[in-house]
């Protein structure tokens, strides 16, 4: 098994994922109903997020996101870069399609979203989550 060159990079934690649903109001129901997580909408998008971190630290926080009603529902994880342009670059080159190409959201960090070369959704971003 050979190793992808990574001598001039750092590790890209997972951040953040979020749920993409074509039902958000259940889902929402569902997880806080089941875990007892809270939600938050009080933000520019209104986007949902869940607070889903243990009493101890553990877990990373996640969110809902509303996908089209034909739509199946998936999990997608943000990963966080410090170049975005070159990640995404990186990416590509590797197989990955760019789905959303990077751009700055209202809380001021960036995020592109793409398809991994089996298709499976996934986001990097300059944020915190």
């Amino acid at each position: 098994m050979t190793t992808p060159d990574t001598a001039n990079t750092k590790p890209s934690p997972v951040i953040h994922w979020q749920l993409v649903t074509p039902d958000p109001e259940a889902a929402q129901s569902f997880y806080t109903g089941l875990f007892g997580w809270t939600c938050d909408d009080d933000n520019a998008l209104r986007y949902r997020r869940l607070a889903s971190e243990g009493e101890k630290g553990q877990g990373i926080g996640g969110g809902i996101w509303p996908a089209p009603p034909e739509a199946n529902a998936f999990v997608q994880l943000h990963i966080h870069v410090d170049d975005l342009p070159t990640a995404v670059e990186r990416a590509k080159e590797l197989g990955a399609n760019v789905i959303l190409p990077p751009q700055e959201l209202p809380e001021g960090q960036s995020m592109a979203v793409l398809h991994d070369p089996q298709g499976v959704p996934f986001a990097l971003t300059t944020g915190e989550g």
